[in-house]
């Protein structure tokens, strides 16, 4: 029944999903870094900063992430020639690309998440300290962030797990992902459902465990208000 496998070496398909793995992670603590610094543009006293951070948000979130994967590929390597560091390596150049495309994607939804769990915290709070004098930076990072991320762990949970199933796209630039490794069996062998089956059987093993602990983390951490 699934002989089809017996083509490919196990560390080839462990592989590729690892490759998978390293691209969330990546991805994912890139992602968090830039949408928080997103979500602090948005609620920023100073009009650029929250001019700039709007427009993104709402620029980036309604572009198809398979054009930015694509334009991080076309655009910056081929056209304006950004080598990531790794002039020479294909593959390391490709993998670094798609990490910077879904970093700069999801971060947007990232910021979006943390934003709302901003305006979950009292405003009374922020105005307190304020009147103790603490600046707008010191406001945000000791006080408001540390209850807006425990708020808004279901949320950014879910957005964790849309990150592992976009990671997908990078095979449009040839990152050895596991979606890449699906397109080439499926067409060398015949069993098409089976090996798509096999491969969504694999990102299920990746996100359910991942989504029952974040949301056990949620409700463990929730703020009582």
């Amino acid at each position: 029944m699934f002989d089809f496998l017996s083509d490919y070496d196990d560390p080839t398909l462990l592989g590729a999903f690892w490759v998978t793995v390293q691209l969330t992670v990546l991805s994912a603590i890139g992602s968090l870094i830039w949408g928080t610094l997103l979500a602090a543009m948005r609620v920023s006293p100073v009009p650029l900063m929250r001019g700039f951070g709007t427009a993104y948000v709402n620029i980036v979130r309604n572009i198809p992430l398979t054009v930015i994967i694509v334009f991080t590929s076309l655009g910056l390597a081929n056209i304006f020639g950004v080598t990531m560091g790794v002039p020479d390596d294909f593959e390391a150049k490709a993998f670094r690309l798609a990490v910077l495309g879904l970093v700069a994607y999801t971060a947007a939804f990232v910021c979006e998440a943390i934003r709302s769990g901003i305006n979950t915290v009292p405003v009374g709070q922020a105005e307190a300290a304020r009147a103790i004098g603490l600046s707008f930076s010191q406001v945000l990072r000791l006080i408001v962030l540390p209850q807006a991320f425990r708020s808004v762990i279901g949320p950014l949970a879910n957005v964790l797990i849309a990150l592992t199933k976009n990671t997908t796209v990078a095979a449009t630039i040839g990152v050895a992902e596991a979606a890449l490794l699906m397109k080439d069996m499926i067409e060398n062998e015949a069993q098409t459902v089976l090996i798509g089956a096999v491969f969504a059987f694999g990102f299920v093993v990746l996100t359910l465990p991942t989504g029952l602990f974040l949301g056990w983390l949620s409700k463990r951490l929730a703020v009582k208000r």
